[in-house]
């Protein structure tokens, strides 16, 4: 009798309906100033509410209900960072997202690291670690969009040379703790130029050691959101994100997708002020924008790959691996601790 009522439980088992799939695959994309496009997957009908703070749990009404189609049409103004919780209509999941990229009017490849799948299962909080381009020609919407963030420090990945031409103001307008650390571009740039496009950035987890052990010590720190930036907001910026999200247990097919996210979103034109290169003969970060803008098509991003087509920051992993045995290696190297690492996930998985 045993054995066929097991028999019994188990057929039922295999005959029954396989649970519905939590929410996956979401994205936001602006349309205009005042609408999102919102995608997702997901078997079940979903409900949208929109809301001001990062926080799925206690959510408003919805301003979508019961949609079965996947995809939605939500108000949602440009001035003012907004975050939009999903809620599975199967199971009652609730799945946080927002835009990656912030509508910044002249900004350029400034984003959220939030909502990649990392270490436990967790995700990376929204809302908490910014990465960006330069930022000096930002409107007063723009610093008005980024002073609702809470921004606790800045820090400024770029050379003395970028900072006397393009000056970060947003410290002052926030009131935000501003960190750089000062070098010459000129090695660095000679350095990346001597690899003949491949392994570009080799050496550069060197050269930009002290900037990389400040921006660990301000996101341990947890004292507000950080955002840190270089000019273009892809190699230095793209291998401290790549560190970070490393930290973090987000795997490396993700950190791969987003450093190469820097192509369709960097804006070159809002890197740079309008300067007479003539004025910085010396300065080799306004020789270099001069002489790209004389370019067909003026300045523009190009593609992150090498000269053999392989992704620059795939190949400064295989640095990694080879040289320190990975990049929990190379943050030791830093003073970043697993000690450390384990309170980084702590602060910044939900």
């Amino acid at each position: 009798m045993r054995l066929q009522t097991a028999f019994a439980l188990a057929l039922f088992a295999s005959a029954a309906p396989a649970p519905a799939l939590a929410i996956d695959t979401v994205t936001v994309n602006r349309i205009d100033a005042d609408t999102v496009k919102v995608s997702w997957k997901d078997s079940d009908p979903v409900d949208i509410i929109v809301t001001d703070t990062p926080v799925a749990a206690g959510a408003a009404v919805p301003v979508v209900k019961a949609n079965r189609k996947g995809e939605a049409i939500v108000a949602m103004p440009a001035s003012k960072r907004q975050f939009l919780v999903l809620r599975d209509g199967g199971d009652a999941s609730l799945t946080l997202t927002a835009e990656r990229e912030l509508p910044l009017a002249k900004g350029s490849n400034f984003r959220d690291l939030g909502g990649y799948r990392a270490a436990g299962g967790k995700t990376v909080r929204w809302g908490k670690i910014f990465r960006s381009g330069a930022l000096p020609l930002l409107t007063d919407a723009d610093y008005a969009l980024l002073g609702g963030l809470n921004i606790g420090t800045i820090v400024d990945l770029r050379s003395l040379e970028e900072r006397e031409v393009a000056a970060t103001q947003l410290d002052d307008r926030t009131g935000a703790l501003f960190v750089s650390n000062d070098y010459s571009l000129k090695p660095l740039m000679a350095n990346m130029g001597s690899m003949k496009g491949e392994y570009v950035y080799t050496g550069m987890e060197k050269l930009l050691a002290p900037q990389y052990r400040s921006l660990f010590k301000r996101l341990l720190a947890d004292d507000g959101a950080v955002m840190y930036h270089c000019s273009a907001g892809q190699d230095r910026t793209g291998i401290a994100s790549a560190l970070i999200l490393s930290a973090l247990g987000v795997d490396r097919e993700t950190i791969l997708a987003d450093y190469h996210l820097s192509t369709q979103l960097r804006r070159p034109q809002n890197e740079m002020p309008p300067l007479d290169p003539a004025d910085y003969p010396t300065n080799p970060i306004v020789q270099y924008y001069a002489a790209a803008a004389k370019k067909p098509g003026g300045v523009k991003a190009e593609p992150l790959y090498s000269a053999t087509g392989k992704s620059h920051l795939a190949q400064f992993f295989e640095v990694l691996d080879r040289d320190y045995g990975g990049v929990e290696g190379y943050l030791a190297t830093l003073g970043v601790t697993r000690v450390d690492i384990a309170r980084l996930q702590t602060l910044y998985l939900e």
